[in-house]
């Protein structure tokens, strides 16, 4: 199977929950051949675990990130994300909206991947032109 969605960091974190969403559990399972994930992300996800004080808790987080999230498949922000990104960050300034710029690179990724973004933020993500967009949490 090939790649159609690129999870953002609250996708991949979900599962590490002590509580996690069930919604997202099963389409994570269901869709597990054809997820990928933002160098960005890999960034946030890793930076949020070293923070963590030594722990119990940054160890098992640590021990899922390298078993699930580091063995997907990575999407780099390339050329033509920074190309796709600018256009979009230019013209959302125009009209007033500055979406964080992480953002932009997530999105910029996954438009130019053929990507559909599978988020719970999907307000932040929701300006950027021609984007598809899911809510993995909302099924």
């Amino acid at each position: 199977m090939t790649v159609q969605f690129l999870l953002d960091s609250n996708i991949l974190s979900e599962p590490s929950r002590p509580s996690p969403n069930e919604a997202v559990l099963s389409k994570l399972e269901q869709h597990q051949f054809e997820i990928g994930v933002a160098s960005i992300v890999v960034h946030e996800l890793l930076y949020g675990c070293w923070r963590l004080a030594p722990s119990k808790r940054q160890d098992v987080l640590w021990q899922y990130i390298q078993e699930s999230v580091l063995s997907l498949p990575v999407f780099d922000y390339d050329r033509e994300a920074a190309r796709w990104h600018a256009r979009e960050r230019a013209r959302l300034s125009k009209v007033g909206r500055t979406p964080a710029f992480v953002d932009g690179q997530i999105a910029s990724i996954a438009f130019c991947n053929h990507l559909v973004l599978v988020t719970n933020n999907v307000s932040d993500f929701q300006d950027f032109e021609g984007l598809t967009i899911e809510n993995w949490f909302e099924f």
